[in-house]
């Protein structure tokens, strides 16, 4: 069973790195794009989408309003994109914004950043993956109807790959993120070719549908707020710019000037992919209703409606099935590969939390592959639970997401004023002052932008589902609190207790006997080894016939130390020795009693089910009574020697020690 569970690690994982090696798998920027921009490049597939979706309620007419909104997206992600080219020069070490709102405004901002943080990488994997079943479910039924399943199995290939290693995954995510980028630009490019240079009626397939409003004769009131709503809808766009902050650390050297460069032509293209979507929606007509059975009216009763990307892909490619596949395909890869943004993120900000004592110490060390192992794990885990309670719906889980990302930009935003304020204020060199007053202009723009679109989304979002992530947020908050509250009493407490070097003045040893085989001789031999001052051996009498018969084997054979039997008249084992160990501390309060316990040493799972389980009992509970060691005596049962070596492979990081290759 171990030989073929480590085969099969090794099969899925690949061969373990040394940790010398880590400098290999630092990634060049050809690389670095499609690994940490696949989220923000992605959101073009479905930030459009949801601007239209939330039009559409409004009517036909609320339309015209989807360029400007589209521009003003475009407007807070440039923005966006130039404040974080001036954090990751400051900030280069991949705590992003945990990082600055730490430094610059106090840990419990800091911990606020990266609760919202975690939420966001959380729902970055889920939207995105419901996002690619609804693309891959327009072209393929089957997908339609089980979008949950498609999603989950989707979060757990990619968890398979963002195992073996953040190169490797680059690599194998690289032609699929070109080709949606080369697959947009010459849709939007022969699209717009077609309609403005040839003249061709390029008409959406629900062109000719009326859009029936659900809320018609609104209130100049009510319609901003529909504006501000779909805008915010639009800002999901933004996602995943902050994750190249937090993984400065894997680019090449000079990492600071790679990242951001990356983070320059990230914002390009998504800002022209973004635009060119919209401007290509408008012209061939694209009708999206967020009801669409009651709202399309002219439609064919059989009408499924296809999503926005799907809807461009076949008018613009009319008479061209294959290029209409294409699109679909590699749109639906990059929406899975978005989530890959966070499976770079979220391990390396929860790496950084751990090492700050936030969160479990198994969260900062890297696995075999040198990827943060257990941090993309408990990612997927949390994602899947978010799909399957959504049934992989974007529209519901899409009312959860970007308030974390805000919240982080907002507080970054902040904290890096603060930065350049404190270091313009013992700053000589007037060039440096002037480019740090041009930093912090830029980073005041993106605070207000940033601030007044977090606003925004609170006030839009929030009844639709949004307070479900701020409640995330706390909760998150005040888990990492506690876990911080614990580590920090514990380390106190470990300080302030000072060893008072006094010797006990005597050791009592217990051997626990059942009965007098070779288990019990070793355990007896080991324990005179230790020389204690006082030595017995203590059986616990759950059988009358059975303790009679090792009473009497025991005055036969030449063991000289005393065998104690204590009374158990209902049966038990775990209490009746603790009593008794508690009454010879109680005796002798300066001794140190010893217990030794007899175990077997089993070669396979089932057996383990069949012994020492009185043992382990016994030992959990003996483990909290001061004065009290307790040690094992094992015994290897003939079952365990062909074993041994498939479990020394197997143990929890034997590989990285080097086992492996020693075999």
């Amino acid at each position: 069973m171990s030989k073929l569970s480590t085969a099969t690690k090794r099969l899925l994982l690949g061969r373990p790195f040394r940790s010398d090696t880590l400098g290999h798998t630092l990634l060049p920027k050809r690389i670095a794009l499609p690994v940490f921009a696949s989220d923000a490049l992605s959101s073009v597939a479905y930030a459009p989408e949801e601007i239209f979706l939330v039009l559409s309620v409004a009517g036909l007419s609320a339309y015209v309003f989807t360029p400007w909104i589209g521009v003003a997206v475009a407007l807070v992600l440039a923005v966006v994109v130039a404040s974080y080219r001036q954090n990751v020069h400051a900030y280069p070490s991949g705590g992003g914004d945990y990082e600055v709102a730490t430094k610059n405004l106090g840990p419990t901002a800091g911990l606020t950043v990266g609760s919202a943080l975690m939420v966001d990488y959380v729902l970055t994997v889920a939207v995105s993956i419901s996002s690619a079943a609804a693309n891959i479910g327009s072209a393929v039924p089957f997908v339609a109807h089980h979008k949950g399943l498609f999603a989950i199995a989707a979060i757990v290939l990619l968890t398979a790959v963002n195992l073996r290693g953040l190169r490797e995954a680059g690599t194998a995510f690289a032609i699929p993120t070109y080709a949606f980028m080369i697959g947009m630009i010459v849709m939007l490019g022969w699209g717009l070719v077609r309609i403005y240079v040839f003249g061709d009626d390029v008409r959406a397939e629900s062109a000719g549908f009326e859009l029936v409003a659900e809320q018609s004769g609104l209130t100049a009131i009510a319609f901003v707020f529909l504006i501000a709503r779909a805008f915010s809808s639009g800002c999901a766009a933004l996602t995943g710019v902050e994750a190249i902050s937090n993984g400065v650390p894997a680019f090449r050297k000079p990492k600071s000037r790679n990242a951001a460069t990356t983070l320059l032509m990230l914002g390009g293209i998504a800002i022209v992919l973004l635009l060119g979507m919209i401007l290509l929606a408008n012209k061939v007509g694209v009708v999206i209703a967020e009801h669409p059975e009651t709202q399309l009216r002219g439609a064919p009763d059989d009408y499924r409606q296809k999503t926005l990307v799907a809807q461009l892909a076949h008018a613009v490619f009319e008479g061209f099935p294959l290029g209409f596949v294409l699109i679909t395909v590699v749109t639906a890869l990059i929406l899975v590969l978005a989530a890959n943004t966070a499976f770079n993120g979220f391990p390396v900000l929860a790496s950084v939390l751990a090492q700050d004592r936030y969160l479990p110490r198994q969260l900062h060390t890297r696995g075999d592959r040198l990827a943060f192992s257990n941090g993309i794990l408990f990612l997927s885990g949390v994602a899947i639970v978010f799909v399957w309670a959504f049934d992989a719906e974007v529209t519901k889980l899409i009312q959860l997401y970007i308030v974390g990302v805000f919240v982080s930009f907002t507080l970054s935003q902040t904290g890096m004023i603060r930065h350049w304020t404190r270091h313009l204020a013992s700053e000589t060199d007037p060039e440096q002052r002037r480019r740090m007053q041009r930093s912090r202009i830029v980073n005041t723009i993106g605070l207000a932008m940033t601030a007044s679109v977090l606003v925004i989304v609170l006030v839009t979002k929030f009844a639709a589902g949004a307070w479900i992530a701020i409640v995330a947020m706390v909760a998150i908050f005040g888990v990492m609190k506690a876990i911080h509250r614990h580590y920090d009493s514990v380390a106190e407490e470990l300080e302030n207790t000072e060893w008072d070097g006094v010797l006990p003045s005597r050791t009592h040893s217990i051997v626990l006997v059942s009965k007098l085989h070779m288990p019990t001789l070793r355990a007896l031999a080991y324990a005179r080894a230790t020389r204690p001052d006082t030595l017995e051996a203590v059986t616990v009498n759950v059988d009358d016939a059975d303790t009679r018969m090792l009473v009497r084997e025991w005055e036969r054979s030449d063991i000289t130390v005393p065998l104690k039997v204590v009374e158990s008249p209902y049966r038990e084992i775990t209490r009746p020795v603790l009593e008794y160990v508690r009454r010879v501390r109680r005796d002798s309060p300066r001794d140190v009693v010893t217990v030794f316990i007899p175990e077997y040493v089993v070669g396979h799972w089932w057996e383990q089910i069949l012994h020492n389980q009185s043992a382990l009992r016994l030992k959990s509970r003996l483990l909290f009574q001061p004065g009290v060691m307790v040690t094992s005596v094992p015994w290897q049962l003939s079952s365990s020697a062909h074993a041994h070596a498939e479990r020394l492979d197997s143990a929890p990081g034997s590989v990285r020690r080097g086992f492996e290759e020693e075999r």
